[in-house]
């Protein structure tokens, strides 16, 4: 096994909220107990001010890094986290848990509900963004830690990174929101809902209620698909697909010739359907497209929203990312600066699109490296 990796890891299971402590969720629903599961990697050192909250993308999980025993399948983001890596875990303490409202481990719709022994499905309370953090903070807490070094992740996870350093500004000393934003556009939110129409409209989704029987599998394929559509770029499809005739095979002529871009996107629609809950991605994209930080903190003021944070931030874009453009990323920084709040900002030009953040991305995980060790340096 490489040396650079964090080697052989262990998913691990945080209980809380126990009746009658249950957590209140922003829909105003009370549920307990809950479960996240997280992992970690390195140490936490004496001072206890070394630790990275990772927070993962829309169908991600708490394995982030290494691999679990038996299997050669390493965690999501192995690229960044690892002895001498992005995020240094000779220097850190890493900590990645699955959301609440997830289907990874953590409580979600096809968790059992104590109270009637089946899954929750659509019982279960609508989640926020807000949720999420307000059940990380209770693992954290369980940690015994106080204060966290920094808040990073993409995508969904970096409108978490934002929400912790706006919710509670005494805990973060840095943020680093990747590819993301402080509210979705009507765009991001239609492709959304038309992902959550092609589940909704499967016959076997039966209004959500479809565990123990036929699961909406064609449904879900097809949300993967279309979601699948906004994670890449124009230029990554054409140097990856594009060729003669568009790269038909025409193995079966006429209407039903074949498309290697098809046959990509329906491998990867399949391959979705074995590893993740139906209705965990109606859950979650609804808590991405109701996110609002202007909103929720700021009366529709960015500016008075960001006047909560204390903390450091390294916002990072990325050039072909056309779901979460750099202007929005530009958006938020010009809010931070109105507070004279210490931002660095940086759009990286690659090809990939929006998981750009998810592969091996080098000026990326230099600028994460180099930032975390400023602020660990301030920070002791």
């Amino acid at each position: 096994m490489a040396q650079d990796t964090v080697g052989i890891v262990d998913k691990k299971y945080f209980h809380f909220a126990h009746p009658p402590d249950e957590m209140e969720f922003e829909c105003g629903q009370r549920l307990g107990p809950l479960t996240l599961a997280y992992e970690t990697y390195g140490e936490l050192n004496r001072n206890r001010d070394n630790a990275v909250l990772i927070l993962h993308a829309l169908t991600g999980d708490s394995h982030a890094a290494g691999y679990y025993s038996g299997e050669d399948k390493p965690g999501w983001w192995e690229n960044m986290i690892g002895p001498g890596k992005g995020i240094d875990t000779n220097k850190y303490f890493v900590i990645c848990s699955n959301v609440i409202g997830g289907c990874m481990g953590s409580t979600g719709p096809s968790s059992t509900d104590p109270r009637t022994g089946k899954p929750y499905a659509l019982s279960f309370p609508l989640i926020t963004i807000g949720d999420m953090v307000q059940a990380q903070k209770h693992l954290i807490d369980s940690l015994g830690i106080e204060r966290l070094l920094t808040v990073i992740g993409g995508s969904m996870g970096g409108m978490q990174a934002l929400e912790w350093s706006v919710r509670f500004p005494e805990m973060i000393h840095s943020a680093i929101p990747v590819a993301t934003a402080t509210k979705h556009s009507a765009m991001a939110i239609a492709f959304n809902e038309v992902s959550r129409q092609a589940i909704m409209n499967d016959p076997n989704w039966n209004n959500g209620d479809y565990y123990h029987r036929s699961q909406p599998q064609h449904g879900q394929a097809v949300a993967r698909m279309i979601g699948h559509v906004t994670y890449l770029s124009d230029i990554a499809l054409h140097k990856k697909f594009d060729g003669p005739n568009n790269g038909a095979t025409g193995r079966e002529g006429g209407f039903f010739t074949e498309f290697p871009v098809s046959n990509y996107l329906r491998y990867q629609g399949q391959k979705f359907v074995h590893r993740f809950d139906a209705n965990s991605l109606l859950y979650l994209t609804r808590a991405t497209d109701s996110f609002n930080l202007a909103q929720r903190y700021g009366d529709g003021s960015l500016v008075q929203a960001f006047s909560r944070a204390s903390c450091k931030y390294l916002v990072l874009s990325f050039s072909s990312d056309w779901l979460y453009p750099t202007s929005q990323s530009r958006a938020m920084v010009k809010a931070m600066k109105k507070n004279n709040i210490m931002v660095t900002f940086c759009e990286i030009d690659i090809d990939y699109g929006h998981d750009s953040f998810l592969v091996h991305n080098p000026k990326q995980a230099a600028l994460v490296s180099g930032f975390l060790d400023q602020v660990h340096r301030e920070d002791g």
